[in-house]
């Protein structure tokens, strides 16, 4: 995985066999508690979403110490592992061996893809609206919410106010063709 400071990257990773690996709130918290401890001296996150069977994240890269980062999304994934694993008496790997963390060199793509990350659960039927879904960033950008994991900074100029941003991940739902969620 290559990162470099300043540079914005969509870091996801999937479970093997699709698995689900987030089988209860509890889960989902864990995994969120841990993300925070090991990647928030090198990250900016500006949107994610969780999933019962992969997550998404959209981060900027804030530490020359890349290696350190890459030790640290080594050892959550790990310790959510053991931890999951420990509690339902399961062995083995739980995620995918290699995480992938795709540069988007486009800043004008970004909003597209916090919206195809936010919109995850609604594309898989898991609710009927996206802000019902309460394991992404979508609340509080919609201004449900007010974690402070979520570097909101970056969006605010491209959307001031929730209901604008409301209204553009409205918006991209009708305009993108199902296909392309899939």
């Amino acid at each position: 995985m290559i990162l470099e400071i300043g540079k914005y990257y969509h870091f996801y990773n999937r479970s093997e066999n699709q698995e689900v690996v987030f089988k209860e709130n509890e889960n989902y918290q864990f995994f969120l508690e841990h993300y925070k401890q090991y990647t928030q001296q090198h990250l900016s996150t500006i949107a994610y979403c969780l999933m019962p069977t992969h997550f998404h994240f959209l981060v900027k890269v804030t530490s020359n110490d890349v290696a350190t980062l890459k030790t640290h999304i080594a050892a959550l994934l790990s310790s959510y592992t053991k931890s999951l694993n420990r509690s339902i008496e399961r062995h083995g790997s739980l995620f995918q061996t290699h995480s992938k963390a795709k540069e988007i060199d486009d800043e004008n793509y970004l909003p597209t893809l916090m919206s195809y990350i936010h919109q995850n659960p609604f594309r898989a039927g898991l609710v009927k609206h996206i802000e019902e879904w309460p394991y992404s960033s979508y609340r509080d950008y919609a201004g449900l919410r007010n974690d402070p994991l979520v570097d909101q900074s970056y969006f605010r100029q491209s959307f001031p106010t929730p209901e604008s941003f409301k209204k553009y991940s409205e918006e991209l739902v009708m305009i993108v063709k199902y296909k392309y969620w899939i």
